[in-house]
């Protein structure tokens, strides 16, 4: 059956080949339409980029059974040498020549195309992802003796993969001139992931080390430093490539559209519910200690590691991206504003709804008994922590200022916040009349009518207070929008070349075409732009169009170029 399957894999690979090679040949311009080009160019890509990815499985597959000297080559696991074999002899030369043509074709209308960058960044993160994770898994069990020849091996070959791709994307005459930041904005994001992963892991295991050396506890396992040295490794590996992608290759330099987007999600979002969780917990596990000792203390403190090492990591790591959000454009700091009050809303609307439910868990049990005093104690950590997160991001006594209510990001906020309330509130409202329906119809058995209600009715007041409020915010921005004078917007979107400082310039484009989003490329030449932001305003006064290309330099020189589509 194997066998069948890898000869039908070889005829459609062959056919595909030969059909690839015969349509990438150089034609008179005069025999393709508009859409046999990227036709071709999905095909051809999408070809290559199989072929690549079985190559490199099998070539990962013959390394590993080389370096496992313990084993015999082909063992008893024929299946899976003959799979190799087939993935490295047959998928190998196709994809080596497929490329070769490629590379060789490899024009100005090529490197524009979009599939000939997707290409890249996809196979880019692809190999980048597999042998990071790989060689940083070889190396952390290798801590405790134990070693993976074959994991090493598919480290190898996909770092062989990753360095060529690399290669490629910063060729002089053959990289694409398209989603270039795309490899460099996700590849710091995963090597954010992978230090902060390891970060906290580290901390942590140390912190529990020094817990338990206060407060043993019977429960025997690894060393602790085992733990904390695998963590450290994961911490440096995600630090490297972080820093490889994020300084090396200037991510931290790129604005607007992905990097603006990646930057806040991961970088501002991410972080700040990491934080909140650190701390929360901490809080948590502190009142326990103060009011609530019914469980061991190292019982109760089995979190407090986890709690400390994501708080201060997370605050670090929250803070760094939160002063660049801010110093880049005003969608960016609005972003990063409405984020920050979201991820402190749900907090505090979770631990209100547990205070609730934990008050009138009381009204049924005593307040001293363990399972209601914990819940309480779990709602107040949930609502100190975020309730001020939210108050200082969203700052409900200061008026929002004109920029602010005509924000599209602020409406949708607003909308997303109270639709979503609403939604939960009346699902709540259901399994609430559920509950009152059947205790009416006579099932007495079990929990009496509190017990019963006392959980959703207490996300009930949270969700309902927390639509009421963004409702009545969205309806007061409605009218003073309406009173407000409004300027038109005169252009959809506005892509910014220059070599200057671009939030000056991206913020006279704003105020000058009503709104118009920003994507800045920066010149490669060197050309010295000192235009000024009111010779770049007074250049686009009476402009209009969907997209229109502004370039800066050399010196106070400003073209302003609309585009078609």
């Amino acid at each position: 059956m194997v066998s069948v399957v890898l000869l039908v894999a070889v005829l459609v690979i062959g056919g595909g080949i030969a059909g690839t090679v015969i349509a990438v040949r150089r034609s008179s311009p005069h025999g393709e339409s508009a859409a046999q080009p990227t036709v071709r160019r999905v095909i051809v890509y999408v070809l290559l980029f199989a072929l690549v990815v079985i190559a490199a499985i099998g070539v990962s597959g013959l390394l590993g059974r080389l370096l496992d000297a313990g084993n015999a080559l082909a063992s008893s696991d024929v299946t899976g040498l003959a799979r190799s074999l087939a993935f490295t002899l047959i998928a190998g030369p196709f994809a080596a020549v497929l490329w070769w043509v490629l590379w060789r074709r490899m024009d100005g209308a090529e490197r524009s195309s979009v599939a000939w960058g997707l290409y890249l960044a996809g196979l880019y993160m692809v190999s980048l992802v597999t042998f990071s994770s790989t060689l940083l898994t070889t190396a952390a069990v290798l801590v405790r003796g134990d070693w993976q020849p074959r994991l090493f091996a598919t480290g190898v070959v996909w770092a062989g993969v990753w360095g060529w791709h690399l290669w490629m994307s910063r060729h002089r005459e053959k990289s694409p001139t398209r989603l270039v930041t795309v490899a460099p904005v996700l590849g710091s994001v995963f090597g954010l992931v992978i230090a902060v992963g390891g970060g906290v892991t580290a901390l942590s295991s140390l912190l529990d080390a020094a817990v338990d050396a206060v407060a043993p506890t019977l429960t025997q396992g690894a060393p602790w430093w085992e733990l904390t040295v695998q963590a450290l490794i994961w911490f440096a590996g995600g630090l490297v490539v972080w820093w490889w992608h994020w300084i090396r290759s200037r991510a931290r330099d790129l604005r607007g559209g992905l990097a603006d987007l990646a930057l806040v999600a991961v970088g501002v979002t991410g972080a700040a519910i990491l934080t909140l969780s650190g701390a929360g917990t901490v809080l948590f596990l502190l009142l326990r200690l103060a009011v609530d000792r019914t469980d061991p203390v190292p019982d109760i403190l089995g979190l407090l590691g986890f709690g400390i090492s994501a708080a201060a990591i997370g605050a670090l790591i929250w803070s760094y991206h939160r002063g660049l959000a801010l110093a880049r454009s005003d969608q960016a700091r609005v972003a990063t504003k409405l984020v920050t009050s979201g991820v402190g809303l749900v907090a505090a609307a979770s631990g209100l709804g547990v205070v609730v439910n934990a008050i009138l868990a009381a009204t049924t049990t005593p307040l001293a008994g363990s399972d209601t005093r914990t819940l309480l104690l779990g709602g107040i950590s949930a609502l100190v922590v975020g309730g001020p997160v939210w108050w200082m991001a969203w700052q409900p006594t200061k008026p929002p200022t004109a920029a602010e209510v005509r924000s599209t990001g602020r409406r949708v906020y607003l909308i997303l916040v109270f639709g979503v309330s609403a939604v939960v509130a009346i699902v709540t409202l259901l399994v609430i009349g559920y509950r009152l329906f059947e205790f009416a119809l006579g099932d007495f058995t079990g929990d009496s009518l509190v017990d019963r209600v006392r959980a959703p009715l207490g996300l009930l007041v949270a969700t309902g207070l927390a639509a009421g409020y963004h409702f009545a915010v969205w309806r007061r921005d409605r009218a003073v929008s309406a009173e407000a004078p409004q300027q038109a917007r005169t252009v959809g979107r506005v892509i910014l070349v220059t070599d200057a400082d671009p939030e000056p310039l991206s913020q006279a484009i704003g105020a000058a075409t009503g709104g118009a989003a920003v994507s800045v490329l920066k010149r490669a030449d060197g050309a010295g732009s000192s235009a000024t932001a009111e010779q770049l305003a007074r250049a686009l006064t009476g402009v209009t169009g969907k997209r229109v290309l502004v370039v800066t330099g050399p010196g106070d020189r400003v073209e302003v170029i609309p585009l078609q589509g």
